[in-house]
C-alpha cells in the first residue's frame, strides 16, 4: 500500500510537470504533445540472428559490431491521461519503445520513424545495461554518448541487470512507471544493508577514468517484478563485469566500508537457539594501512551501535545483563562472519579491490601506492587483512526477557 502511495505521488509530480508545460504553451518552442520524456533507458546485448540478418541487408549495421537493443521508456501527453474512462481499461502510464543497431545515436534517431515524440531526455532517471552487454562491451564505450550528451542529466543512476535490461523496465501495474519504481527502491538503503549507495552517471564516469575495480547495483526481474539483488563486479582494466555478489556479500561489504546508514544483523542465540534480531542505528569503519620495508597490510576497525528490534528468547533464569552480553556476542560473530566471507571472496576469488584499500593506501603512504598501483588487484589479493568488531546494545525495549 505504501509502495503505491509512493508511485502515486511520483506520477502526480510528472502530471504537474506536464500541466506546467501546457500552461505556458511550449517548451523550447515546441508543443507538450511533441514530446515525449525519457525517464527510462534499457540497454541489452542483441542476440536475434534474424535481426541482425536483416540490419546488415539494410546497411544499418557492420557484422563485426556487437548488435544493441535500446529501450526508452516514455511519458506521454497519452499516457499521462491514463485511468479508465468509458468502461475502458486502465492505460499504462509509460510506453517503452526499443529499437536496434551497433552504435547508440543512430539508433535513437531511428526511433523517429517510429513515433511522432521528439525525446527529451532532461528527466532521464535511470540507465539500465543488461548483464550481457556488460561482459561483453568496455562500459566507456556503452555509455560514451550518455557521457558527452548535453541532454541526459549525470545524477541518473546506473544498474545492471541480470538477464535482460529491458525486462526491469516493465510493469504489471498499470499506473506504476518503472524508471521511477528503480529510484524508489535505490532509497531503501537508509533501511537495509542489502542494497548499494546509488552509483550516478557522473560518478561512475570518476570510477571509468580511475581504472580501479568498482561495484555496481544489481537489479533482476522475477514473475514480472523487479527486485534489487546483490551487486555486479565490474573489472577496473577491462571494464567490463566480472561476476556477481550475493545479498550477503553486500552486507559485508557495507560493514566493511562503514557506509549502511540502516538495517539488521540476524543471529541466534548460543544458549537457547532462539532469533535474535540486531537493528543498527550506527557504524563506523575505519581502514588503516600499515607498511613496513615492502610489507603492506591492513586493519579495519568496525563499529555500531544499535538496538534488539525482535527477540524471540523467553527466559526466567537469566538476567538483562547477562542476555545482552550474549545478545552483543552472537551479533558481533554474525558480522565477522560477514566481512570474513566478503574479504575472501573479493580477494581469493576474484582478486579485485572494491572496498576501498586501496584508495586508503594511496591517501597515507602515496609514494607506496605509485609502486603498486598498476597491479593493485593483484597484489590486493595477498594483503593480510585484519578486523575487529565492536558491537553495542544501547536500547533494549521494555520486554527483553520475562522474569
Amino acid at each position: 500500500m505504501k509502495q503505491r502511495h509512493k508511485n502515486v505521488r511520483l506520477l502526480f509530480r510528472f502530471l504537474s510537470f506536464l500541466l506546467l508545460l501546457t500552461l505556458t504553451g511550449c517548451w523550447s518552442q515546441r508543443e507538450i504533445e511533441e514530446l515525449g520524456l525519457v525517464v527510462g533507458i534499457a540497454l541489452d546485448l542483441e542476440k536475434d540472428k534474424s535481426l541482425e540478418e536483416a540490419l546488415e541487408r539494410n546497411e544499418n549495421r557492420y557484422p563485426d559490431k556487437a548488435l544493441m537493443t535500446i529501450t526508452n521508456q516514455l511519458i506521454t501527453s497519452e499516457t499521462t491521461g491514463a485511468g479508465k474512462k468509458e468502461g475502458k481499461s486502465q492505460q499504462k502510464a509509460y510506453n517503452n519503445v526499443s529499437e536496434s543497431g551497433d552504435a547508440i545515436l543512430p539508433v535513437l534517431r531511428n526511433m523517429v520513424l517510429r513515433s511522432d515524440k521528439h525525446l527529451f531526455a532532461q528527466h532521464l532517471k535511470v540507465i539500465v545495461i543488461g548483464e550481457d552487454l556488460a561482459r561483453t562491451v568496455n562500459l566507456n564505450q556503452i555509455l560514451d554518448f550518455f557521457l558527452r550528451g548535453q541532454e541526459v542529466r549525470p545524477s541518473s543512476i546506473i544498474l545492471i541487470a541480470k538477464n535482460r535490461a529491458s525486462k526491469t523496465l516493465e510493469s504489471k501495474e498499470p499506473a506504476v512507471i518503472p524508471a521511477l519504481h528503480l529510484i524508489q527502491i535505490s532509497k531503501g538503503q537508509e533501511r537495509t544493508t542489502k542494497i548499494l549507495p546509488p552509483i550516478s552517471l557522473g560518478k561512475l564516469s570518476g570510477k571509468l577514468h580511475s581504472e580501479s575495480s568498482f561495484l555496481l547495483q544489481n537489479v533482476s526481474t522475477k514473475n514480472g517484478e523487479v527486485k534489487f539483488e546483490g551487486a555486479s563486479l565490474i573489472d577496473g582494466r577491462a571494464k567490463k563485469l566480472r561476476g556477481f555478489l550475493n545479498e550477503k556479500d553486500l552486507e559485508g561489504i557495507t560493514w566493511v566500508t562503514g557506509k549502511g546508514k540502516g538495517g539488521l544483523v540476524k543471529s541466534l542465540d548460543e544458549k537457547t537457539g532462539q532469533l535474535i534480531i540486531y537493528e543498527i542505528e550506527s557504524m563506523k569503519s575505519k581502514i588503516r594501512p600499515h607498511v613496513v620495508g615492502n610489507n603492506i597490510s591492513f586493519e579495519v576497525n568496525i563499529s555500531s551501535e544499535g538496538r534488539i528490534a525482535e527477540n524471540w528468547v523467553v527466559s526466567r533464569k537469566v538476567s538483562e545483563n547477562e542476555f545482552l552480553k550474549r545478545a552483543e556476542k552472537v551479533s558481533k560473530k554474525e558480522v565477522e562472519r560477514l566481512v570474513k566471507n566478503v574479504l575472501d571472496k573479493t580477494q581469493k576469488e576474484y582478486q579485485a579491490d572494491v572496498l576501498g584499500f586501496g584508495d586508503r593506501l594511496r591517501i597515507e603512504y602515496p609514494k607506496v601506492w605509485e609502486n603498486v598501483k598498476k597491479d593493485w588487484d593483484q597484489t590486493f589479493s595477498k594483503i593480510p587483512i585484519k578486523y575487529n568488531v565492536k558491537l553495542t546494545i544501547t536500547d533494549y525495549g521494555t520486554s527483553v526477557l520475562n522474569k
